[in-house]
Formats: structure tokens, sequence, C-alpha cells
């Protein structure tokens, strides 16, 4: 049991060790605070060994008394409070003894206590005197004492000491002596071997500074490192990135910058992609709207001169010249359709709708069309109704400008196959078609305005070239996704709509 609580008690302090660890990483404060504190330590441990070992040095050995004479001193005055604190008789002898007898450590000195008279009462077995003279006594413990206080303890050197003090009795007074030659120890004066303008605590600061310089070096330098990568970013080399170093808010602020290139170079693209594509626009809808109106004018300046054969073939001219006014006329409604989507211009009129009956109604509306076109359409629809929740005029727009894509671009044998099913919460059409290799490039921009597969702009190829682009336009707007795959040799339209869940 006590082992596995060892464990766990070393698993906790391990997570927690870690844990601070992970914290010290990310945070540039914890770090300071840190590195502040051993910096300190060091530099303290610095001063103190330099006080200690290095500007202090043990010289002139001498012989020191002080500690022998302190230790009889003590003993003296606590046996006299304890003899005086007993009260008790001046002729009870053995008790006297007794607590005598707790002192007898103090070596070679003598120890006697007397009556006032001087007469001994007890004494210690390297004693002889049976009577003391008081009053030398006394005065011999005064002048040594005064002579210890004035010139220090190298002056008993050889001499005896003595000290006396008075003992208070429940039947009288005494005295007690203490009377012999102190012992000396060998001691070393210290000297400063630095001079006294440099201070351990001068050596504790510069001790500091200079390792709190080294060891912030290293970050000093990855900011260096930064604003130098800023100052290449600012020049408009938006390519250049700052190496990351670390999980601290620095490496935070160099991946930010990073992102800050990488997105601003991303905007950069997409400005000159918009100018590109403006341009293209301008080329385009110059083109596609020239080249019905060069002939619809032609058409009417040969009817104006009556340059023509006969009543039939003006009415062919008149023909001809009205079919392209509606092509025109279709052109620019897709213009205008599309720049209303694109300034989210257009309302929708939502309502619940089975997506079944719109894509049949539509295939019906759509016959004469596959019919002229000589192509098969096959359906494979969900047996269940798919209610959603869109617009049905602009969904039907979305799926005839789709199916009539596939009609245009399909390659013989025509056959388009329109598929419809559930996709967990989502409903899911597929238009399939046969048709030639299309790149990745084509694939890419196939959503692109104006943008159109087939390179050469006649007015063979087909429709404005925004069909598609305004397909997907209604389709996101109705928070669906319109994507377009191909594989070998066939188109796959898929869009995709929230349905309803009943």
């Amino acid at each position: 049991m006590l082992r596995r609580f060892g464990g766990l008690a070393i698993k906790l302090k391990a997570k927690i060790y870690n844990l601070f660890i992970a914290k010290v990483r990310k945070s540039i404060r914890l770090q300071l605070i840190l590195l502040f504190g051993v910096c300190l330590l060091v530099s303290i441990t610095a001063g103190s060994i330099y006080e200690t070992y290095i500007r202090k040095v043990k010289v002139n050995p001498r012989i020191e008394y002080k500690n022998s004479i302190d230790k009889i001193t003590i003993a003296a005055a606590t046996t006299a409070g304890e003899i005086n604190n007993s009260k008790i008789s001046i002729a009870d002898k053995e008790k006297l003894s007794s607590i005598l007898q707790k002192k007898i450590n103090i070596g070679s000195y003598k120890l006697i206590v007397s009556d006032l008279d001087g007469n001994v009462l007890y004494k210690t077995g390297n004693s002889n005197e049976a009577k003391v003279d008081i009053f030398n006594t006394i005065k011999n413990a005064v002048e040594t004492s005064s002579s210890v206080e004035n010139y220090g303890t190298d002056y008993i050197k050889g001499q005896e000491y003595i000290t006396i003090y008075p003992l208070i009795f429940n039947d009288g007074k005494g005295y007690l002596i203490i009377r012999g030659v102190p012992y000396g120890e060998i001691v070393y004066d210290t000297y400063n071997r630095g001079i006294s303008e440099f201070p351990s605590a001068m050596l504790s600061l510069i001790t500091f500074l200079v390792l709190f310089y080294f060891i912030t070096n290293k970050k000093m330098r990855y900011i260096v490192i930064i604003s130098q990568g800023l100052k290449e970013i600012s020049r408009g080399n938006l390519d250049y990135r700052i190496k990351k170093v670390g999980e601290d808010e620095l490496a935070i602020f160099a991946d930010n910058i990073n992102l800050m290139a990488a997105e601003l170079k991303d905007t950069i693209e997409d400005e000159k992609r918009a100018e590109i594509t403006k341009n293209e626009l301008i080329t385009n809808v110059s083109h596609d709207l020239r080249t019905p109106l060069t002939s619809i004018k032609g058409y009417l300046e040969l009817i104006k001169n009556k340059k023509y054969k006969d009543k039939e073939e003006l009415n062919q001219f008149i023909n001809i010249a009205f079919n392209k006014s509606e092509k025109l006329e279709v052109l620019i409604e897709d213009l205008f359709e599309y720049t209303k989507l694109t300034n989210n211009g257009v309302n929708f009129f939502k309502q619940e709708i089975s997506l079944n009956g719109l894509l049949e109604q539509l295939l019906e509306e759509l016959v004469p069309i596959c019919e002229d076109n000589h192509v098969e359409i096959n359906k494979d629809f969900s047996k269940e109704k798919i209610m959603v929740n869109l617009d049905p005029n602009k969904t039907a727009r979305v799926f005839e400008n789709l199916i009539i894509n596939a009609i245009r671009y399909s390659k013989n044998p025509k056959k388009i196959t329109i598929v419809l099913r559930e996709s967990e919460e989502f409903a899911r059409v597929e238009i399939q078609n046969t048709c030639e290799a299309i790149s990745e490039e084509d694939l890419k921009n196939i959503f692109e305005r104006f943008y159109k597969v087939d390179k050469s702009r006649n007015s063979k190829s087909g429709g404005s070239g925004l069909g598609l682009a305004i397909a997907k336009s209604l389709v996101e707007l109705q928070q669906g996704t319109l994507e377009m795959e191909y594989e070998n040799g066939f188109a796959n339209f898929i869009v995709m709509f929230p349905m309803i869940i009943s």
C-alpha cells in the first residue's frame, strides 16, 4: 500500500513539474521571473563566497582566553543563582555539595564556598585553603576583571583568574569563589584582501548583470531576427518566413507575422486575379455584345439599302437580325442577373417543394430541346419525396442551366443521366453526361464567369459563358453546394441542398 501511494506521489510530482515547465515555456513573464530568481541566487552565492573565502583571509594566529573565561564566569553565575534559589542552610553541606558537584567539569579551577569571614565551607579536591582572605580576593577579582575589560583576554596570559559571587542561605551569607589560570585556544585574525571600495555587494551586482545578460542574449537575438523579418516583409518579400522558436509569446508573435505575410500575399494575389478577371470581363462582354450587334447592324444595313433579291430574302434577313437581337437580349439579361447575384441584389422566395416534382416538370419542358439535339435523358430518382425549402423558380433556373450545358457539350452517343438521392441530411442531385476530355485547369475554372472549355468564342460555341456562374451563385445563396467532377470521359455536376427532416 505504501509503495502504491509512493508511486502515485511520484507521478503527481512529475505531472505538476511537467505542467509548470509547460507553462514556463509558453510565458515570457514566467521565464523572466525564474531567470531573475536564478540570477539573484547565483549572485548572492558568489558574493558570499567572495566575502568568506577570497576577500577575508585567515592570518596571524594567536592565543585566545575568552572562551575559557566566559565558561568560568557563566558557571559561577549559574551556580550562585541555583544556591541562592535553593534557600538551604549554611550548615547543609550535603545539599551544597550536591549542587556544586554539577560544576566540577570546569577543569583545574579551584572552587570554594566560604562564609562572610572567609571560613571555607566547601572546596574542591585541588584546593587546600581552610580560610580565605575575602578582602584581597574581592580586590584581585576586581583588578583581574578590569584588566580583561581594558586590555583584552591576552592580558590574562599565565595569570590567575578570580571570580567571586555572593551567596544567601536561609540562615546566613557567604561567597562562591572560583580561581585558576585560564587555558588558551588558537584563533586566527582575518583581514580584507580586497579594497573597501569593492565590497561583496558590488560583486553580487556585477555577477547578476553579467549572468542576466548572457542568459537573455538568446531571446534578444530572436527579437532581432523577428525585427529583421518584419523589415524584410515590409520591403515586399511576402515569401519570407520567420523561423518559429519555442512556444512563448515571441514564438506566437513570429507565427502571427508569418500568417500576416501569407494572408497579405493571398490578398494581393486575389487583387491581381480580380484585376485580370475585370479586364477579361470587359474584353469578353465587349466581344460577346459586339458579335450579335455587328450581325444585326449588317443585316439592317442590307435591308435599309434594299440589298435583297426578293421578299423571301428580306424575311430571311429580318429573321436573322431578330434571332441575333434575342441572343443579345439573353446575354444582357444573364450579365444583369449575375451582377445582381454577386451584389446580393436578388430576393429569394423560399417555400417547401418536392425536388422530385420540380425535376420531373423541368425535364418535361426540356423534351423538345432534347429531341432537337438527339439527346437521351435517363432518370434515377428516389422513390420517396425529397422535400427542400428553396425558391422554386431560381432552383429550376439552376437545373435548367446545368442540363442545357450537358446537352450542349455531350458527345455521341448523347446520353444524360440525372440522379436524385438522399445523402445524410442533404438532397443530392447528379447530372452526368459524356463529354470531351477536361483538363485540371478547366475543371478548376469551370464556374468562373465567361469561362468556356471551348476557347473559340464563336457563335456556335453556345451560351453567354455566365450560365454555370449564375447556377453556382443561386445554389450557394440558398445554403447549397455545386461541384463538378470528371473521370474517364464523364462529366458529373453534383448539387447538394439541405433537406427538410420530417
